[in-house]
């Protein structure tokens, strides 16, 4: 077992200042920040050289009085002794950290056809608990990291584990290197004098070599100050994003750390970058590049001063950050997205662009980038019973995050539910009581248009291209609420939409599994989603709720939930020609009474969460078991027992 611990803070301060929401502060600050306006202005440091391209309001401090003063112009003037607790104290050194050099071992044996993480870009992979080679599986289950080998089936087994000591959330597999990252929860620390190291504000990763996948040995461990906002893995090197609040002690700031095995480094002030403007809710972000390959190449890092970085999008050549803010006039606030563009290439990290735009997206699937143009899709706006609306815009920024297109206004009164971005075109569904699919042109980035749409009742949560003209989509299927202006979610709804007449697209073919409390992580994990064009297979793990007719007597009303009667995988069979077809289930509990008192939540260490396949096997996964079955029949044809 791999020991990790950091020396903590212990520092005192004035009762009188604790305020005991700090961190909550900083995770929900966008939606507070209505309370917490600053109205001392704006502070103006001198401005340092710039060795960078950059836009004209991103500078850096030109010390770390100047960072401090900076800091201490919003009102949340110190940091406070619980949370300081969680944060690791580094000795400054240089900013590069060495370790090491060690030899490179021979690529993995993989299959020819294989499955791996269902990923917004091709060629940017993105962490996963659930990691294929086509050969052996590598899962995260709680502390623990199982080498299974997978392939054939009827040599399936445990070949390994690795317990790092912390819960592990995320893998990434590169040939014969597996990257571990423990990310930390979010956590409220108030009067506790040790705080447990996996709610520290660190997020670590670990590589290991598995070149021998029986004896994987520790090669390279990295911490970084923060919580873990996200992460993409670009050829060789794996670009670590990590968010934590600006807090002082006293007059003094306190800054990101980074370790690597025993070199420990503290970010500058002079290397902080930031933006000049007053905002309520500020926050270091970092941004570490490791080469995954190579332990011997140094560690790349920047940190910016900025609102609390959340969504990000990744291509090969650039990573997005989004912050959202909050902008206040008399009649009141409304919220825009600033947009950082960073160019990265072989872990060299530049920042080159700035821009905002109105609105906060959604998730990554809202932006996407397509040659010298960014495409960003926002919602304005909150509905409530005071009155106000929505609306829904597409915006296209040129190459430094200018504005060059835009479409505003679509769908007054709802909200954005998903967005997929494919080549020349956008698709947006929206929802309030029915579900508009937009077809948006952006062939000319400089005038988008709407080409056509189709209401229908439910909505997509994820949209999915199954070819150039033809969409997936799962959401929830929906009933009209006759109480008022809204609508009835029902059972999960997953759909197959022809786009080929841009002008009159059609919904194809729908299939609605379960009845209200139904639900499924493809929701809101695009990983959960397993789709072959190939194959035309598609498969999601389901917790199915049923309603009972006969508890309501001549009619089950809309808002009547179901019980939980089933947890598994749905694997179906889909095309244009043939509609959605239900191949079969594959579930993991096989005692019905586990589902008996559940209520209204059921969790179990049996709920299949990911799904892959290696040839004609398929492969569903669980925290406590990998079950095999056949692509043809769906026949069990094998399973591993997790501890």
């Amino acid at each position: 077992m791999i020991e990790t611990s950091l020396p903590v803070f212990s520092i005192y301060l004035d009762k009188r200042k604790l305020v005991s929401y700090t961190i909550l502060a900083f995770v929900l600050g966008s939606l507070l920040g209505g309370t917490m306006w600053n109205f001392a202005g704006v502070y103006l440091p001198k401005l340092p050289p710039s060795d960078l391209l950059t836009s004209s309001s991103l500078m850096k401090f030109g010390s770390s009085e100047e960072l401090a003063n900076f800091i201490g112009t919003r009102p949340q003037e110190y940091y406070y002794e619980d949370a300081a607790k969680s944060m690791g104290t580094f000795p400054s050194f240089g900013r590069s950290i060495v370790l090491s050099a060690a030899d490179s071992a021979p690529s993995a044996p993989g299959s020819t056809d294989y499955s791996g993480t269902n990923i917004q870009v091709e060629g940017v992979d993105e962490a996963d608990l659930v990691k294929t080679d086509g050969t052996y599986i590598y899962l995260a289950s709680g502390k623990t990291v199982y080498i299974v080998r997978a392939h054939p089936p009827e040599e399936a087994g445990i070949v390994a584990k690795i317990e790092p000591g912390l819960p592990v959330s995320d893998l990434y597999i590169n040939g014969e290197k597996l990257v571990v990252i423990s990310a930390p929860d979010y956590f409220y620390w108030y009067g506790w004098d040790v705080v447990p190291e996996e709610y520290e504000m660190t997020t670590h990763v670990w590589v290991y070599d598995v070149n021998d996948r029986a004896q994987p040995f520790l090669e390279r461990e990295v911490s970084v100050d923060g919580y873990y906002t996200s992460s993409r893995m670009i050829g060789d090197y794996v670009y670590l994003i990590t968010s934590q609040p600006a807090m002082l002690n006293y007059s003094e700031p306190i800054l990101p750390g980074i370790r690597s095995g025993n070199e420990t480094c503290v970010v500058e002030a002079t290397d902080v970058w930031y933006v000049n403007n007053t905002d309520v809710n500020y926050g270091y972000t970092n941004i570490v590049a490791l080469n995954v390959q190579d332990p011997g190449e140094e560690i790349t890092s920047e940190t910016y001063l900025m609102g609390s970085s959340s969504t990000i999008y990744a291509s090969l050549d650039n990573i997005y950050l989004t912050n959202l803010d909050w902008v206040y006039n008399v009649d009141g606030g409304w919220e825009t997205t600033t947009v950082y563009k960073l160019r990265v290439d072989k872990g060299e990290i530049h920042l080159v662009a700035e821009g905002t735009v109105p609105g906060r997206v959604l998730n990554q699937f809202s932006m996407d980038e397509n040659g010298d143009y960014f495409r960003i899709a926002t919602t304005s706006g909150f509905v409530s019973r005071n009155g106000g609306g929505t609306s829904n815009n597409l915006y296209v920024l040129n190459s430094t995050l200018g504005v060059a297109g835009r479409l505003e206004g679509l769908a007054p009164g709802e909200d954005i539910y998903s967005a997929r971005f494919m080549g020349g075109r956008c698709y947006l569904v929206t929802f309030k009581k029915i579900d508009p699919l937009f077809v948006i042109d952006l062939e000319d980035p400089e005038n988008p248009q709407v080409l056509g749409k189709l209401k229908i009742p439910g909505y997509s949560d994820y949209l999915h291209p199954y070819d150039e003209n033809t969409l997936i989509g799962i959401g929830k299927e929906t009933v009209e609420a006759e109480e008022g202006n809204f609508a009835w979610y029902q059972g999960v709804k997953v759909s197959l939409f022809d786009v080929s007449d841009v002008s009159d697209p059609k919904e194809l073919a729908k299939y609605e599994i379960g009845d209200r409390g139904t639900d499924s992580p493809a929701l809101y994990d695009h990983k959960a989603f397993l789709f072959s064009l190939s194959r035309n297979l598609l498969v999601i793990p389901v917790l199915e709720a049923k309603i009972d007719s006969s508890d309501y007597g001549s009619q089950v009303p809309d808002n009547a939930y179901g019980d939980y009667v089933y947890q598994g995988a749905y694997v179906f069979h889909l095309s244009p020609e043939d509609g959605i077809q239900l191949r079969g289930r594959v579930t993991h509990i096989e005692d019905p009474q586990a589902f008996l008192k559940s209520g209204y939540w059921f969790e179990s260490d049996l709920s299949v969460e990911r799904s892959l396949y290696i040839d004609d096997t398929l492969y569903t996964i669980s925290g406590g078991l990998i079950k095999m079955n056949g692509l043809g029949d769906l026949s069990e044809v094998g399973r591993v027992d997790l501890d």
